[in-house]
């Protein structure tokens, strides 16, 4: 197929290989066809944040690559902000990040096959408006256990004022993410989020667990209070992860967490489909994370 020149917002953006699968029964064409459609509810989790890219050039079976730093031919238009990296794997000491605005550059990175897209609980220049906890289960633990476990969490938080709200992480588990006041640096969550967790292990020992070390995951939910670190990203609401079949990472309500925590609903990641579907009834169920929220105690 030859590349095809369209414009999108006044900008042109050039597009390859639609026929390409990304994922089995799942094509290049297919995946932008994706990302244009819920860009409504998806940009504005990506305004202000500098993103990081999963990149698989001959889709999901073949090699991929994380990417930071602006591509070679990356457009005039796209927006770039010059931020530092320390402790960078290539000892560099600032790196040009794409930022995702609009949509010509958010069609332009899936033309890219950047399936997946990770952002920082921080806008740029400012401190975190986010504080997420990712909820990592270890065999046989999966899902379910991770909504058990976030129904607590939930609780454990809105005792100290904070409101949570629950997303699937489009893979094995999920993550909960609250909207704080952005007054406060990254190491003051990261460690009011550790004390969280703590409390919970200490409270059920055998179903979760605060440390990172592996042999202590099996069978329980690993809350992971590092993702607030100033240099961890979180899979971004809404964006596509790489895996046998197209899923993605799905805002829930709270209602269908306590569910599939009892049972009375399936423990599943969902798919494109799936979720355009649930965003055309529902609207964007984290629209409330766009807001600021409180600072941590």
């Amino acid at each position: 197929m030859k590349p095809l020149l369209v414009t999108i917002d006044g900008r042109e953006v050039q597009l390859s290989n639609l026929d390409k699968m990304m994922f089995p029964d799942f094509s290049k064409g297919e995946m932008i066809d994706y990302y244009t459609r819920i860009a409504p509810v998806l940009l504005p989790h990506l305004r202000d944040r500098a993103v990081t890219r999963i990149r698989y050039p001959d889709g999901v079976d073949g090699a991929h690559f994380f990417e930071k730093n602006r591509p070679g031919g990356t457009p005039s238009w796209v927006r770039l902000e010059t931020l530092p990296v320390p402790g960078s794997t290539r000892s560099r000491e600032t790196i040009d990040f794409v930022v995702v605005d609009e949509l010509p550059t958010l069609v332009w990175l899936a033309n890219l096959a950047a399936i997946e897209l990770h952002t920082p609980q921080w806008r740029i220049g400012a401190d975190p408006d986010l504080l997420v906890v990712d909820l990592d289960p270890g065999a046989p633990a999966g899902l379910r256990e991770c909504c058990a476990v976030a129904v607590l969490i939930r609780e454990r938080l809105a005792a100290d004022g904070i409101t949570a709200f629950p997303k699937t992480s489009g893979r094995k588990g999920m993550q909960l993410c609250c909207p704080i006041s952005g007054t406060q640096d990254a190491e003051v969550v990261s460690g009011y989020a550790k004390r969280v967790a703590e409390d919970l292990a200490t409270m059920v020992p055998g179903s979760i667990t605060a440390k990172m070390a592996k042999q202590l995951r099996p069978g329980r939910v690993f809350i992971d209070w590092s993702q607030n670190s100033a240099a961890k990203t979180t899979v971004t609401p809404y964006s596509l992860r790489a895996g046998p079949v197209p899923a993605v990472s799905t805002p829930l309500t709270w209602d269908e967490t306590a569910a599939i925590a009892v049972g009375e609903a399936e423990a599943r990641q969902f798919g494109p489909a799936e979720v355009l579907a649930r965003v055309a009834a529902s609207g964007d169920l984290l629209s409330h994370l766009i807001s600021s929220g409180p600072p941590v105690p």
